[in-house]
Formats: C-alpha cells, structure tokens, sequence
C-alpha cells in the first residue's frame, strides 16, 4: 500500500497538458462488439474501484437485429455534477445525428478503438480524424463520440456524425440513455443529494484538460487509421485492451497517489509503431521492455533520491535531507493533509538515502521503552528490503553497521554488523516510531533526536560536524530538469553501474547490452533503428506497470480484504512484480512477516461502501486480529486521504482507549457518517459524506495472518 509522504509529487511538477499516460486516467467508457462487452461486463459487475474516481460504465451494444441495449454500470465515484442535465445533453446529440438516414451494421462490425488523450493531443486527433471522413465511411466507421473536460472541469459533450452506415436506432438509444442513465445497474440510486454521492456519468471520470473519444469501426479496417492516431499523440485502445482494462478495473490500493507517482516516473509521449515492419526495431522493442521492467526501480529510485536530496517540495512533510541524514516527520497526518497516498495515522517516519560505497554507515539507536513499535527498513537500490533494525527481531539501544558490497575491515567493538550486508551500495532507511497520540509526540521527537547515521570514518569524533552533501546523479528525466526522450535508458545505464546488478543477472544483461542497455554504456552509439524503438518502449512501459498492479492478480481475497502475498518486500528476481507491484506501488514494501496492510472496498455483499449507508465489523472474542505489535483500521476518501470529521479520529484499534466490548467479549467497530449515539461512540469511525474504503494495518502479525489462514470478518451492511 502507498502509505509514504515522499510518494507525494508538488503540484508544480505536473503540466497542465500531460497526456493521459502521464495522469494515469483510468477509463470511464467501455466500447466493443456485443462478445467483448459481455465478458468485460461480467468482469467490471464484481468490482467496485471507488478509489480510482472512476465513472460510471457506459455499455452500448446491438443484436443481430439492430436492436439497441445499454447497461449502465454504477462503480461509484465521488466526481458529482448534474447526471440528469448531462444525460439531457447526450440524448439531444444522439438525436440529432438520428434525422440522417443509416443503413443496419451487425454486431460483427461494432468495435470501438477509444482514444484517451490531453486535450491538445484529442484536438490534433480529431482534426486528423475529420479529414478521414470519406475512408471512414468506407470503411463503416460510426459516429464518433467525444468527451472533454477543460481545465475549469466543465465537461463537454459532442457526438461527431461522420456520414457513416452504422444503422442503429439513435433516437431510441438516446430515449434510453436518458432514461436509464440515473440507474445504477438496475437499482434506482434515490434523490439528486445521493446521486452526487453515488453516481457520475461518461466524462466525469475524466481529469481536466483530458479527452475520450470513442470510434466505432470495421475491425478489419482499424489497424489502417490506427498509425494517424498515435502520431497525433493520442492513445488508441483495441477490443483486447478493453478486455484489459475491464481486469484493470479490479484496482485495490493507492490509486489517485499512483497516478500521481506514475507523473513522476520516466516517460515519453507515446511513439507509434512503424507502418513498414521492420526486424531490427521489433527486437529492440520487444527486448527494450523486457529492459524497462527490469530496470524500473532503479530509475524510479534514481529520480526518489534526486528529489528528496536536492528539490524541497514541503520539507514538513515530503523527505528532504541530504546524503547520510535523517529526514523526521513531526507530527501525525490529519485530514488537513490533502496529498493522498493512503498515509498512516500511526506512526512518524524517519528517512534517509545512505551511501555505502566507500565505507559503513553506522546507525544509533537510543534506548526504546518496551511497549512502543519502531522499525527500520533497510532497502536496497532495487527496492527489496535486505534487513530490518526493529522491535521485531529484538533490537535494542545500540549501534548498528549498514555495510555495502565491497567492504573489508575491522568495526569498532560498540559496533554490530547488521547482516546480512548490502547487495547495492546505496541504500534507503524507512524508520516507523509509533506515536499513540498528539500528547505522545514530543517524547518520539525525543526519540527521533538520538536516531543518528555516522560513516565509519567519523565514528568516535563527535567534534567533527558531518558535511551535508547533496551530491548524486541528476537522472536525464522530466521531474529533474531534462526532457531528453532516451533520458530514462540513460539514467538506467548510469544505475547499473552505480549499483551493479546481480551477477546471475549476466546472462540477461547481456541480452540487453545487444541494444546498448547496460552498465555505464552510451545508448546514443545505437543506430537510430534501436533509439525509436526504445522511445517506444517508454510510452507503453509505464502503462504496462499500472494495468498490471491495477489488476490486482497479487492478491488473495478472503470476505473482500485482500491479502498480500508472503514474499511481497522481497521480489527479487520476479522483475515484473517487483517493478509494478513494490517499486511503483510504494517505492518500497515492508515484509510481511513486520506488517500487512489488509485493504478493502466492499461490503459483505460485495457493494461499495458509501456514507449513506451504515456499517459494523465484529471481531468475536478471540478472533481479534492476531499481533504482537498493534493494528488499527483507517477510513479514507477517494482522494486516498483521511475524512475530515467532528470528533478528529481517523483510525482506531486495538491501541484507542475507551473501546468497549459486547456483552459475549467481542467487539463491534461502526463505520457510518453520523454519530451511532453516546453508548457506541468510542467505537465508531467516521466515514464523511461519500465512497470510502479501509486499510487495515497489523503490525508484527502472526503467522496466519501472513499466510492468509486468519480470516479478518467482512465489512457487514445493517441498514
């Protein structure tokens, strides 16, 4: 789960006129033949993704006899506006185009290639598409339906007749549209105050500044108008990328803080494939992403470490400090911290990027009281933890080695290796102090002031002030200054021979180095034939990272929490997993023998969980959640932050005190937006005025929570 405040991009950073593989916009409309949408439906009705601020899904589809059916598919978004007036508007241009004669299309025929692009990008789309008029009519194109929102967020509706033979009934489709469209799967969803709540419609979905277009063709035809897409700087989507996107829909965590992660990760406009087949790129290409999903974390951690040594963003908040220092959090997240990223209402962090290459780095720690949780996370460049200085392995006060690869010596006798040692020379420290509440906060800054990194040549010098450097590779990507289009592949390069890969890597590498990836190597050297397709790469990488987190195949599900798998921190050679499910995720991952994150969005009947409805979950006696640290359970908005609510509490468990038992031992936790009245209230949590969902954290859990054998009970409606 994305938790960490450094995941946080300043807004600063992001143009206005991103394109959407920039934005991560996820997508709001499905369009396909009657067989694909079928399937997808199946697939979007079980899932529920309030935490991505997705639409709702639109399904227009047509028998063999023409006759038209819409599904209209609620998965409840937050995003509001005027349903009713939006579906006026649609039905009025839908309308419209139906005073012009068509003749009958079958199913066969109805495929959608969407276009989801920024604003600009759609522009340039759609004038290109305007000039394909005639070949689209040829060819059995259908009107082209078009979705904008511009950057004061008023959506615009326009449905685009390009003359073509699609053949259906518009002006009965859009009596339908209009009467359907404040249905959500076939429930009536109440008054207009509720279907703020709970329903939205087509481009709502949309970010602003960004475009959909919908583009009905002849299969056989779509490849031929695919290439003037692209290289109008638009994505284009085929049936087999709906299908994708429907399992993409299965999004369980950290979504509106991964898309603005994935903002900050290394990419490039989308490059189109060439229109001439060429050998020689296609291995490049197909080689090149293979490289990219290999190489992801060190990039990704090359430009995490480039910000929080040298660009202050909100030092309060966001890591800032140099080479071999500590960053410390002061203060617990409220809900005046508006960033995202699913943060913690539990404990503070202690940061920082450690350079191991000469020598040791030694960490202090003070004396701990017993009863309180604190952890160091020890990661290495490509995002696996490697050790762990904590209460759970039974640290104490003391002093602590972090010794990389290539060291060979003697430590001071106050001095205890941690071991195993460092497989990469530049490492990340993420510490955890618990902090029970505002009152317990100056004795962690107690704490927090004793923890100290000290090189080994340094060490018995206290005089001797340690320099603050800031001193590391500026990655060649957007977010440090540079829109170099190969600046990715560079900086990759440049980390590989900062932290030399694994040596029973050699045989992959030397796959790679054919294309002029690898160790301190010069991609500019390849021929310009490798160069585009490596440009390539970088305009569908990323989007193969989130699809692939976003479909939630890591995850085991038991009563609608989802479990992490037992090796989650430690993916090493699973490349795909350890770039999309731990690097890109949350930069790093703890190991779930230290903590699990249980994240849930449903009730127990499978429904989204919503303000306007109340909600228990019941613990019977002896089945609280099994651990040796503490856990709680936290309430976020869609915008993946706490809810601001009346009584200023964001999380509870086992740790709040106050909480009361049933009268057969267990207990019972209310999760609705008003108070459950005076005798309840000590074991209620607030869920504000919308779509929510809940983390649960366990820290130190027992084995069966780590093997998924522990069943944490469902979320249960009771209204």
């Amino acid at each position: 789960m994305v938790e960490y405040p450094e995941t946080q991009v300043s807004k600063a950073d992001i143009k206005a006129d991103m394109s959407l593989s920039e934005k991560l916009q996820l997508v709001a409309n499905v369009f396909a033949s009657k067989e694909v949408t079928d399937a997808v439906m199946e697939k979007i009705k079980g899932l529920h993704p309030q935490t991505m601020d997705a639409s709702n899904v639109l399904i227009l589809t047509g028998d063999d006899k023409d006759k038209a059916n819409i599904n209209i598919i609620g998965i409840f978004s937050t995003s509001g506006g005027d349903v009713a007036a939006l579906a006026e508007r649609i039905a009025a241009g839908l309308t419209a185009i139906a005073e012009k004669p068509v003749k009958p299309l079958t199913e066969k025929r109805q495929l959608v290639a969407g276009i989801f692009a920024s604003k600009a990008s759609a522009d340039a789309a759609m004038e290109k598409i305007k000039s394909l008029g005639p070949q689209l009519q040829k060819v059995n194109a259908s009107n082209i339906l078009v979705l904008a929102k511009d950057d004061k967020g008023k959506v615009d509706i326009n449905i685009i007749d390009i003359g073509s033979t699609s053949g259906m009934n518009i002006a009965a489709l859009a009596e339908r549209i209009a009467e359907d469209i404040i249905t959500v799967a076939s429930k009536p969803v109440g008054s207009p105050a509720e279907l703020n709540v709970q329903v939205t419609h087509l481009g709502h979905a949309l970010n602003p500044g960004s475009v959909a277009i919908g583009l009905f063709v002849d299969p056989q035809y779509a490849e031929k108008i695919k290439a003037g897409i692209e290289k109008a700087g638009a994505q284009f989507l085929t049936a087999e990328d709906l299908k994708r996107i429907g399992a993409g829909l299965g999004v369980v965590e950290g979504t509106n803080d991964l898309a603005a992660k994935a903002a900050a990760a290394p990419q490039t406009e989308l490059q189109a494939a060439p229109v001439i087949f060429d050998w020689q790129e296609e291995y490049a290409y197909s080689l090149g992403l293979q490289a990219f999903i290999y190489g992801f974390p060190y990039v990704y951690n090359a430009l995490t470490r480039y910000k929080w040594t040298n660009l202050p963003q909100d030092p309060k908040r966001v890591p800032y400090a140099p080479v071999n220092h500590f960053w410390h959090a002061t203060e617990l997240i409220d809900a005046t911290y508006r960033d995202g990223g699913c943060p913690n209402n539990d404990t503070l962090y202690s940061i920082a990027w450690v350079d191991l290459s000469k020598e040791p780095v030694i960490l202090s720690v003070p004396e701990i009281p017993a009863d309180r949780y604190w952890t160091f996370e020890l990661n290495t460049f490509t995002s696996d933890n490697f050790a762990y200085v904590g209460k759970r392995i039974g640290s104490r006060a003391g002093n602590y080695a972090l010794i990389g690869p290539d060291w060979h010596g003697d430590l001071p006798r106050d001095v205890t290796a941690v071991t195993p040692s460092s497989p990469t020379p530049w490492i990340l420290i993420l510490g955890r102090t618990l902090a029970d509440s505002v009152d317990d906060l100056p004795s962690v800054h107690a704490l927090q002031a004793q923890y100290r990194l000290t090189p080994l040549s340094f060490w018995g010098k206290p005089e001797v002030k340690l320099p603050e450097s800031r001193n590391v590779y500026k990655p060649a990507v957007a977010l440090a200054g540079s829109n170099d289009p190969l600046g990715p592949w560079k900086t990759l390069n440049a980390m590989l021979a900062e932290n030399s890969p694994a040596t029973h890597h050699e045989v992959l590498l030397k796959q790679f180095e054919t294309i002029g990836i690898g160790p301190g190597l010069d991609i500019e050297q390849q021929p310009e034939v490798v160069k585009r397709a490596l440009q390539r790469v970088l305009g569908v990488g990323m989007s193969l990272l989130r699809q692939q987190f976003m479909s939630g195949v890591w995850a085991k599900f038991v009563n609608g929490w989802r479990y992490p798998p037992s090796n989650m921190g430690r993916f090493g050679d699973e490349f795909l997993l350890r770039a999309a499910d731990q690097s890109l995720a949350g930069i790093v991952a703890n190991d779930p023998v230290e903590a699990v994150y249980l994240v849930n969005l449903t009730d127990n009947s499978g429904e989204p969980l919503t303000s306007a409805h109340r909600y228990e979950v019941t613990f019977p006696k002896g089945h609280e959640p099994p651990v040796d640290a503490f856990w709680s359970m936290t309430v976020y908005g869609t915008d993946n932050n706490l809810i601001p609510n009346q009584i200023n509490r964001y999380s509870i468990g086992n740790r709040n005190p106050g909480v009361k038992k049933n009268e057969d031992g267990g207990t019972t936790f209310y999760f609705q937006s008003e108070s459950p009245g005076p005798d309840k209230e000590s074991n209620w949590l607030p869920t504000g005025n919308g779509a929510w969902f809940t983390i649960m954290r366990m820290y130190i859990p027992h084995p069966e929570v780590v093997n998924a054998e522990w069943k944490c009970p469902p979320i249960v409606r009771v209204d």
